[in-house]
């Protein structure tokens, strides 16, 4: 079936703006965007890979064979300048099918991140929980199109917890720091 003559439903657009002016809502000190420019903020500078190596040493036998996948998710976070920090998202996925390797990702994804007015007391929070989120979706996609270019179908990676993965990180440090002191 064709479709001709689409009409919008819609009212004519000078209908619809008539009487409204952009200016008209912007906050009178003058920030165009109505954000407090001393808020809290983290501000992706920007995201790239470190770091990409995909080996598939059986293929094209490995093709037909559905692995055994293990994850391993790590990350790292320096200061590069006073607001400015760069987080690694390291991922190493490698694949098995009976004891034999099918094949091994390892990615290192990062991103240069800009901390503005960030209290001390939770900059390793949004550092180790805040940025990895964010990084993660772009991640995951580098990952599952590898995966899809090495012959296999493409590997969908579960939402990560990084909050879970902080707290368990801190708990153990927590846990090995303890272990070093003497009981009284």
């Amino acid at each position: 079936m064709l479709v001709s003559g689409a009409h919008s439903v819609l009212a004519p657009a000078a209908t619809l703006f008539a009487g409204f002016s952009m200016a008209d809502d912007l906050p009178s000190d003058g920030n165009q965007n109505g954000a407090d420019v001393d808020a809290p903020r983290l501000q992706v500078i920007g995201q790239y890979i470190k770091d990409l190596s995909f080996e598939n040493p059986t293929a094209p036998a490995s093709l037909a064979v559905r692995p055994q996948i293990e994850l391993n998710v790590d990350l790292q976070a320096r200061q590069l300048e006073r607001e400015h920090f760069e987080i690694e998202l390291r991922m190493r996925i490698s694949a098995k099918a009976e004891d034999k390797p099918l094949f091994l990702l390892e990615l290192v994804y990062a991103g240069l991140f800009q901390l503005h007015n960030i209290p001390d007391e939770i900059r390793q929070q949004v550092l180790l929980i805040e940025a990895p989120h964010i990084l993660f979706p772009f991640a995951r996609r580098i990952v599952a199109d590898v995966v899809r270019d090495g012959g296999m179908p493409p590997l969908m990676i579960e939402p990560i917890d990084f909050a879970a993965l902080y707290r368990a990180k801190a708990a153990s440090l927590q846990q090995a720091g303890s272990a070093g002191l003497p009981q009284a």
